[in-house]
């Protein structure tokens, strides 16, 4: 057995909680490696949480200006010569796109670290794939991620959101929401498939329990609709009626509605309420509108009608709810399009799942204030294109 297998094999077998000592044990066994720290990036995407043994939160690690944090951005290994000569490696620990943390190993010498990097590399990503699976069994990643205690709110809706980016050959993928502690009903959902990506864009209703409460109902009627093979506008009447029932109209859903055909780039759009869609192509930045319906649930038995639109390679789609272009300075000035315009620009050579929370970022300078008054949600879409057009 070679020591790629071993250790692959160890994880493989260890207890969900008990990856980070098993991780480091084979990594000891078969490569050299003098100690390892496994870090995770927290919900608010500001620090890299140590995963540790003791009870509370190490201590976190910035995860803009640090080492670690760098090789979290660039998504490529990262070498750190200490002054004893050792050698730490920083590895990014990624799950098809999704960025769950770091993992750093101490070695040697860098002679040691280059000769087993690209193997250490790959078997980072080996262990990402074991603590999502382990995430079923156990609280321990969730844990880490957190560096304050989150509201029940908030749980409910970080519970209900898929992974906050992906990647394939068409399309890369990111979303984030604030306040990261204490959300209430905004939320991103999507499902890819052989040929498709279905995208959510939700602005719940009212604050607290109440908006998580509505916000779930909601998502989880348009999983239903979607798992059992319905286009997208009786996605949007199913889940209409499913609120309706509950709610008599007294609470309603807003939700932007995406199906992207892989194949071609052609999007069916459902636009019920308040989240806007804008577009970067070739350096311009454009609002794009679609024919306003109803939001899900303010009425009984209401038809929706989906519109397309077509993609075209190099296009960056920017998702926002309310909370983002509603959002007021501390003069009452709205931020509005054209700020977002000019925050969609000066992020452009970000990747997708960075450029959401640097949108994030400046909103908090505008606002003037680290607490906003309401979530927001920023979702970043980049098309390559289907195989045969992102081929350079």
């Amino acid at each position: 057995m070679n020591r790629f297998v071993a250790v692959e094999r160890a994880l493989r077998s260890a207890a969900p909680h008990l990856l980070p000592t098993a991780v480091r044990d084979a990594l000891r066994a078969g490569y050299g490696v003098l100690d390892s720290e496994l870090l995770m990036a927290d919900y608010g995407m500001a620090v890299l949480q140590p995963v540790t043994d003791s009870p509370g939160p190490g201590e976190p690690v910035p995860l803009h200006g640090s080492t670690e944090g760098r090789a979290f951005g660039s998504q490529d290994p990262v070498l750190e010569k200490a002054v004893d000569g050792r050698v730490r490696a920083h590895l990014p620990v990624t799950v098809r796109g999704d960025r769950l943390g770091v993992l750093t190993v101490t070695l040697a010498s860098v002679e040691e670290a280059q000769a087993g990097l690209p193997e250490l590399a790959e078997l980072a990503g080996v262990l990402g794939h074991e603590m999502t699976v382990a995430e079923r069994d156990t609280d321990v990643y969730h844990q880490a991620r957190r560096r304050d205690r989150l509201t029940l709110a908030a749980e409910m809706q970080w519970q209900l959101l898929p992974a906050r980016s992906c990647t394939r050959p068409e399309y890369a993928l990111g979303a984030q929401l604030e306040p990261a502690y204490a959300i209430f009903g905004d939320n991103f959902d999507w499902s890819t498939s052989a040929d498709r990506l279905l995208l959510y864009i939700t602005n719940g209703m009212g604050e607290g329990i109440d908006a998580s409460l509505l916000t779930n109902l909601g998502i989880n009627a348009l999983r239903n609709a979607r798992r059992a093979g319905i286009p997208i506008a009786d996605q949007a009447a199913l889940a209409d009626q499913a609120i309706y029932a509950h709610y008599r109209g007294q609470e309603y859903l807003s939700v932007l509605m995406i199906d992207l055909e892989l194949s071609t780039g052609l999007m069916r759009v459902v636009d019920a309420g308040s989240p806007q869609m804008l577009r970067l192509r070739e350096g311009t930045v454009t609002a794009v509108d679609f024919e306003a319906q109803l939001p899900l649930g303010m009425f009984e038995e209401t038809d929706y009608t989906a519109q397309e639109f077509q993609l075209v390679p190099g296009d960056r789609l920017v998702f926002v709810s309310d909370g983002v272009h509603g959002v007021a300075g501390p003069g009452g000035e709205r931020y509005g399009e054209r700020a977002l315009a000019r925050a969609i620009n000066s992020t452009r050579l970000l990747p997708a799942a960075d450029m959401p929370g640097a949108v994030l970022r400046e909103l908090t300078g505008h606002r003037g204030s680290p607490d906003p008054d309401d979530d927001a949600l920023v979702a970043c879409l980049d098309w390559f294109g289907t195989t045969e057009e992102a081929q350079p």
